[in-house]
């Protein structure tokens, strides 16, 4: 039988910090319905611009949530590489686990969790591939390094051998393409090197729900959501996609 615990923590090395004694006080913020704007996205835009300035390292880093056809959770942390009218964009390798949880259950949930702004951003919603061209687009501003290894690491979640696999096929790839002479004035001498991998593209999550999070003094924090109907049309039309209401939620 488990012996109930009165910390938090049942590490065995009793330095180990007790998560159950870690706390802080959320001061400074507020976020107030007088002050919404109609669109969630420009909120967004406001907040995300702040998180930028204040030095947070990796601001476009993003929660995302998804579930397989048979409704088992993953979640791991991508880079947000776009948004706007059309919804937020971000790119995988086309056989990793959240490439196959979006084939089988195409709907995702993103968090942003600002925490040294006491903030974060929930989003939800429907979750389309993007067009070929558009992830093309993408992978051409890549640095070199990052494209030689998108192509290395060809199964992304596959079980390798070791490191030295993953290196050595990193350095075959890069004698097949080598990386273009910098001082080149060839018009895309930098960017058409290397192709984009067919196992490789982007997704955008369309936002049924937008959630903004503002810590608060005694844990009353504030939270606002904005929801929406996104009928099948309004995934490539955002105008066929219902009006934006709001409503506070209990913290």
């Amino acid at each position: 039988m488990h012996k109930p615990l009165v910390g938090g923590s049942d590490a065995v090395d009793p330095a180990t910090p007790d998560p159950a004694r870690l706390r802080r006080s959320y001061e400074g913020g507020d976020l107030s319905e007088s002050a919404l704007p109609a669109d969630p996205l420009a909120l967004f835009a406001a907040w995300f611009a702040q998180v930028h300035d204040s030095g947070l390292a990796e601001p476009n880093a993003m929660v995302l949530a998804t579930a397989s056809a048979d409704g088992v959770p993953s979640a791991r942390t991508v880079l947000l590489k776009g948004y706007g009218p059309h919804g937020f964009r971000f790119f995988t390798n086309l056989t990793s686990d959240k490439a196959r949880d979006l084939a089988g259950n195409p709907r995702g949930a993103l968090v942003f969790p600002w925490h040294a702004l006491h903030r974060q951003v929930r989003v939800a919603g429907p979750v389309v591939p993007l067009a070929r061209e558009e992830s093309a687009a993408y992978f051409r501003t890549r640095p070199y390094g990052s494209r030689i290894g998108a192509w290395a690491s060809e199964h992304q979640s596959g079980v390798i051998g070791g490191r030295d696999e993953l290196e050595r096929r990193f350095a075959e790839l890069a004698a097949r393409w080598p990386e273009p002479d910098a001082t080149s004035t060839a018009p895309d001498a930098l960017a058409g090197a290397v192709p984009l991998p067919d196992f490789w593209g982007g997704y955008r999550l369309v936002p049924s729900s937008i959630e903004f999070w503002q810590g608060r003094r005694d844990r009353l924090h504030d939270r606002i959501k904005y929801r929406r109907d996104v009928p099948p049309q309004a995934v490539d039309d955002p105008a066929a996609a219902g009006p934006w209401t709001t409503v506070r939620l209990s913290p």
